[in-house]
């Protein structure tokens, strides 16, 4: 009778303990999710995995179309260029799959079932499949380039203070790299791991400027290499680069807001005919009669098409500066 009562309170037991052991483990799942997610960029968040910093930095790197030393994957450079400064993440080939399979199925589309022509199934297999993923990566890297400039002048005074406060520089660089939301954020931890993994500060740097593209990146390698030569106060030389790039973003806002009405007049104008067509189309399908039929058709609309585009493209250069 009490072996029996004594192995009945040792399931007790048992079950006290897996029900706990069950809590915390459930409670620690849910911290470290939420530790992961309130990380202040997608650096934190792949450090708070169990898994060592180098391949943390290597993934970083495989995952914006980078080898393991930060150098281009393939032998088209631009491209390469352009998919890594886009920010956009994952294997640059998969990219490139989806919109050349997006292209031929609506190509098939257009040929086998609503009946238009191989020239016209053609022309849209080459725009969806290799025009409009390389205006998506102009696009992704347009909106990342100007995000990372207004964060730049805040992380160049938050390295000053550091500096002046006593740390080192690869110190404050890392200060910046857990304080800052990405994309500097992200990026400055890369030029931290590097510099901790061997690479100079100057060639940390001038692989940051290629993987971002923005000039004041350029700007902040040459005045780190200069420093790094001839010597100087380098926080005196990053906080005039901080005044500088502030003003400069200044500036582009107020040219932006000058050239805002131009812009607004180049959509309008740009669409207002597509608007109309679509509209025409919708209320009178006949309202163009047998003109589909005539052979005239595809050029003049290739013609007139080109040249709207055209116009779009000098209307752009007309209301956008590059200083």
């Amino acid at each position: 009778m009490l072996t029996g009562q004594a192995l009945l309170y040792f399931i007790y037991v048992l079950a006290a303990a897996s029900v706990i052991l069950a809590g915390e483990a459930l409670y620690l799942s849910f911290a470290n999710r939420r530790s992961r997610m309130g990380a202040i960029n997608h650096r934190l968040r792949r450090l708070t995995d169990d898994t060592p910093a180098e391949r943390t930095l290597q993934g970083l790197l495989r995952e914006r179309g980078l080898s393991e030393s930060g150098d281009f994957l393939f032998g088209l450079v631009g491209l390469n260029r352009l998919y890594t400064q886009s920010g956009i993440t994952g294997n640059p080939l998969a990219f490139a799959a989806i919109f050349l399979l997006a292209g031929l199925v609506l190509a098939l589309l257009m040929s086998m079932i609503l009946g238009f022509s191989t020239l016209a199934a053609l022309i849209v297999f080459l725009v969806v499949g290799f025009v409009l993923p390389l205006l998506v990566l102009r696009r992704a890297r347009s909106r990342r380039i100007q995000k990372f400039a207004r964060q730049l002048p805040d992380a160049l005074d938050m390295i000053v203070r550091s500096l002046r406060a006593g740390h080192p520089a690869s110190v404050a660089i890392g200060l910046v790299a857990r304080e800052m939301p990405d994309p500097l954020g992200t990026e400055f931890g890369i030029v931290a791991d590097e510099i901790t993994f061997g690479l100079s500060m100057e060639q940390a740097v001038r692989k940051l400027s290629q993987r971002v593209g923005f000039e004041g990146l350029h700007l902040l390698s040459v005045s780190l290499s200069i420093q790094a030569k001839t010597g100087g106060n380098l926080t005196g030389i990053l906080s005039n680069l901080s005044s500088v790039l502030r003003e400069r973003q200044k500036l582009r806002l107020k040219i932006r807001a000058l050239s805002a009405e131009g812009r607004v007049s180049a959509w309008i104008i740009s669409l207002f005919p597509l608007v109309m067509f679509g509209i025409l189309l919708i209320v009178s399908p006949s309202y163009y009669g047998g003109v589909w039929k005539s052979p005239l058709i595809t050029p003049v609309f290739l013609t007139f098409g080109l040249w709207a585009l055209l116009g779009d493209f000098i209307m752009y250069r007309m209301v956008n500066f590059d200083f």
